[in-house]
């Protein structure tokens, strides 16, 4: 059996995973108090709920590695605190750095006007020991999403600016991770409603942890 004790879904797309390259946080937002215990900060696009400056300053080291899609080069290093070092990454690349081993996923909207593919946004794929994460970052249930092959998946199910409820499920029971876990809700977008949706949704052969507070 696969356990998440590793992960924690913060708010909204706010995740923080514990693994062999540390502490690593996607998308930090609202974080409520300074901890700055993140080793590496991967950002999936441009978005205030997605790129918050302030929150990566509540939890950035005087060395944190943050990554961010190639286009937000010029943002990141005129926003980020000093010392955060900043790499670059396009969507369906594979990259190690230290210990922190990832690939890049196309995220984008399909027929929405929100996330353009051609802004080269991107979830990301993390290994974590034996283990793949799939952070989907907000996208719709494109082709790139539907050919991840992941044991963990979080995937937004707001609606609105993203795939729903059921749409998620309906990309869970296709690329069938042993577990999935609904983000992108209950405060910018979406309520809890979504989450059990999205869980009632999801083929009962796969495990389901809503781990939102």
């Amino acid at each position: 059996m696969i356990k998440t004790d590793h992960i924690a879904v913060l708010t909204h797309s706010s995740i923080k995973v514990q693994c062999e390259a540390g502490t690593v946080y996607f998308d930090p937002f609202h974080i409520p108090e300074e901890s700055h215990d993140a080793d590496a900060i991967l950002i999936t696009h441009e978005h205030y709920d997605h790129f918050s400056p302030e929150d990566i300053e509540k939890i950035a080291k005087s060395d944190t590695l943050v990554v961010v899609p190639e286009g937000m080069k010029t943002k990141a290093e005129k926003e980020l605190p000093s010392g955060c070092r900043i790499q670059t990454v396009k969507p369906g690349e594979k990259y190690q750095i230290g210990e922190l081993e990832f690939e890049t996923v196309p995220a984008y909207n399909r027929l929405k006007p929100f996330h353009p593919k051609s802004s080269g946004w991107v979830g990301y794929l993390l290994r974590v020991g034996e283990e793949t994460v799939y952070v989907a970052g907000d996208t719709d249930a494109t082709a790139e999403a539907a050919q991840v092959r992941c044991d963990i998946a979080l995937v937004p199910v707001g609606g609105t600016y993203t795939m729903n409820a059921k749409q998620a499920a309906e990309l869970i029971n296709r690329i069938r991770p042993a577990v999935a876990i609904p983000t992108h809700y209950g405060s910018v977008v979406g309520s809890k409603d979504d989450a059990v949706v999205f869980a009632e949704k999801v083929d009962p052969t796969i495990s389901v942890e809503i781990k939102m507070p």
